[in-house]
Order: structure tokens, then sequence, then C-alpha cells
């Protein structure tokens, strides 16, 4: 009994196995390029990552249209037009500087200044309110 269902567990790990179909690469050149491109793309599920690290579905499916693409002799940029028609700019690490990406570009920075021009009318708020209290601080006896 224990060498049959031993039996029935190699046979359905063998069968997993081969369903599992890794990419074949013609020479390292061609993986290390694929690296590189999976790398410089976002997952559009994620956002914050990148399609290499992203175990999402639509990550998976990305990268094996990608992996075709390059297969079918496209260019880094033919494969990542490609992309950005379907997906939009956000599909890009590196987005072009254009209007509609300013917000990508820019927003981060304009998120600071104002959160730092509050800082320093604070400061500024809290700076003239303490003398008027040291003040009154010392007339007490």
């Amino acid at each position: 009994m224990k060498r049959a269902l031993l039996l029935i567990g190699l046979l359905l790990l063998s069968c997993i196995a081969s369903a599992i179909d890794p990419l074949a690469f013609k020479d390292d050149v061609e993986r290390v390029r694929f690296q590189k491109l999976v790398a410089e793309l976002r997952c559009t599920v994620c956002q914050n990552q990148n399609l290499a690290d992203s175990n999402a579905e639509l990550a998976k499916d990305l990268r094996l249209k990608v992996f075709e693409l390059m297969q079918e002799g496209r260019s880094d940029a033919q494969i990542k037009e490609f992309l950005v028609a379907r997906y939009g700019d956000f599909v890009l690490y590196n987005p072009p500087v254009k209007p509609q990406t300013w917000v990508l570009w820019f927003g981060p920075g304009l998120v600071v200044l104002i959160g730092a021009s509050f800082v320093v009318a604070s400061i500024r708020r809290r700076a003239r309110a303490l003398p008027a209290d040291a003040a009154g601080i010392e007339d007490q006896p």
C-alpha cells in the first residue's frame, strides 16, 4: 500500500514537473537581455514590482509575451512600444517625460515640497509664539 502511494505521488510529481515549461533561451546573451528587459517593465497589477519579481498571473503572461516578441526578432524598443500601446506609459519604470507623465515624474517632488512648506510654517508659528510665552513666565515670581 505504501509503495502504491509512493508510486502515485512520484507520478503526480513528474506530471507537474513536465507541465512547467521554462523559457528556452538560445544563449546566455538572450537570457541576460530578457532579464534586463523584464526588470525595466512594471507589473501593472502589483505596481511596485517589476515583471521579473512579480508572481501575479498578468506578470507571468507578460513575461511570456516579452519572450515571444524576442523570439520574433523584435528589439527592446519595439517590445516596450508594444506594451505601452496596451498598458500605457505606467508599464515602464522610466516613462518618458511628457505632459501625460508629469504626475509620475514631478508628483513625488511636489508632495515633498508641500510637506516641507507645512513643516517650515509650523516651526515659524511656534517660534513666534515662544517669545510671548517665555516673557509671561519670567514675570511670575
